[in-house]
């Protein structure tokens, strides 16, 4: 399954004035749900259609974003696209010159196609893993397992005569599991993804992670609920990049820049918003990684963006409409759910660079506080800056030391306070993975950091004595 568009076909589509775009999209997914040891749902489904969008500068007010027309169709045939244009724009909306340029096609290797691989080799993968995560303890009750795969194409052709297609594949793997013990209960959740195909399988062991989910949630069953209070945290690398993306990466989105609903970084551009020792960057063209592609869907060549650098402010996340109400270039990242809706500013896999800081000696450097290996959900006010995260898996340290596992634990903070408070960085990195959630779409996006230490943190646990 690959789109192949024929320029020529859609140009009438598209407008000479401003500028115009269609996109086309034709996906396939299926997907698995295993709970009580037993397979109960499996779905299947397909959806195909295009989007055509249209951007005027408005000339009473041309500070402000442009005017959008914008339009869906559950077709990909270019005539049912023109009699939309039609609808949209009238007919006497002068067209795109038909000369285009040279069509760029890609399409990511898979080593197994998940969609060739037999319904029955991928329930018995998950009937391994609910066994694996059963026989860690008695203490297990409940094993939750989705397995899903997707194939998708699409294909960009824009009124500057630009035409790029692609397609690709994706295999995602969650496991959560649940422990009681004396009216307690715990959660331990792993989650598995990448572009990859059914290989996927293989290389991160889905059976090994569902052992890994079970272990995580009977330990907790026995130990303390965290201190509250104010206190110094690591953040190990481990932990993922939940804490980088809710705390500050939507609030470096263009979108809420401009409306005023990100307030800390409104006019901050080349001014010091962190250590001179930190870099954040998105970066759409990491290899295999669960946010990546080749283009936007804008069409815009994916690379690199550094948002901060050497603790500067340096950039914002665009796509079309904001980067031209900020009189900056698009940095492809503009991203939709799926043809019937527009893009809007999104993240991608976005990171702390790695620092220089030996982990073992952040870990060391920890008197009295907290560390954090794995994180759980999180949610961020952009106009505050406030967010909150839970805990997946924590540890109290003192001296230098781990003395034991915690449970229960939130962390709270102003994002951009916590951010220029960071004070050692680590040479590692990690990362995590998950479909982010803005204006009710959803797209999937990678996350990391190295080890890094906070020196104060709020904490939401049990007051010290209760």
């Amino acid at each position: 399954m690959s789109l192949s568009p024929r320029f020529e076909d859609w140009a009438p589509t598209l407008v000479g004035e401003g500028y115009s775009e269609a996109y086309l999209e034709e996906s396939r997914a299926n997907s698995l749900h295993f709970e009580d040891s037993r397979l109960t749902e499996m779905s299947s489904g397909s959806d195909r259609g295009a989007c055509l969008r249209y951007l005027f500068d408005d000339p009473e007010s041309p500070e402000g974003p442009p005017r959008t027309v914008h339009g869906s169709l559950n077709s990909l045939e270019a005539g049912a696209a023109r009699a939309l244009a039609e609808r949209l724009l009238g007919k006497g909306a002068r067209r795109a010159p038909p000369r285009a340029a040279a069509a760029r096609r890609s399409e990511a290797v898979v080593l197994r196609d998940p969609f060739g691989v037999a319904t029955e080799e991928k329930v018995a993968l998950l009937a391994a893993a609910d066994r694996a995560a059963r026989a860690e303890s008695a203490h297990v009750i409940q094993v939750d397992i989705t397995y899903a795969e997707r194939r998708k194409s699409y294909a960009v052709l824009n009124s500057d005569g630009e035409q790029r297609a692609h397609a690709r594949s994706t295999v995602i793997f969650v496991v959560s599991v649940t422990a009681a013990k004396d009216g307690v209960l715990q959660t331990g959740t792993e989650v598995l993804g990448s572009l990859k195909g059914f290989e996927l399988s293989g290389a991160l062991d889905p059976v090994r992670a569902a052992g890994a989910a079970a272990r995580l949630a009977v330990e907790k069953l026995s130990a303390p609920v965290a201190r509250a209070g104010e206190m110094p945290v690591v953040l190990a690398a481990s932990a993922g990049g939940t804490f980088v993306h809710e705390a500050i990466g939507h609030s470096l989105e263009a979108d809420h820049v401009q409306e005023g609903s990100s307030p800390h970084y409104v006019g901050k551009l080349g001014k010091v918003v962190a250590p001179e020792f930190l870099s954040i960057v998105d970066d759409p063209t990491l290899p295999f990684a669960r946010g990546s592609y080749p283009f936007d869907d804008e069409g815009c060549p994916a690379r690199p963006t550094p948002l901060v650098q050497n603790g500067v402010l340096v950039d914002y996340l665009y796509d079309r409409v904001t980067a031209r109400r900020g009189k900056a270039e698009p940095n492809a990242h503009g991203r939709r759910e799926s043809f019937r809706h527009r893009p809007i500013p999104r993240m991608s896999n976005l990171y702390i660079a790695p620092g220089k800081d030996d982990p073992a000696d952040i870990l060391r450097s920890l008197d009295r506080g907290l560390l954090v290996t794995r994180m759980g959900g999180g949610q961020v006010n952009t106009a505050t800056g406030e967010f909150v995260f839970g805990v997946d898996e924590g540890f109290w340290v003192e001296g230098g030391k781990i003395r034991h596992r915690v449970r229960d634990a939130n962390m709270l903070g102003v994002g951009p306070e916590v951010l220029a408070s960071i004070d050692r960085l680590g040479w590692d990195i990690g990362w995590g993975i998950g479909t982010c959630g803005k204006d009710g779409q959803g797209v999937p996006v990678s996350d990391g950091q190295p080890t890094l230490r906070i020196p104060k943190l709020l904490i939401g646990g049990r007051e010290e004595g209760a």
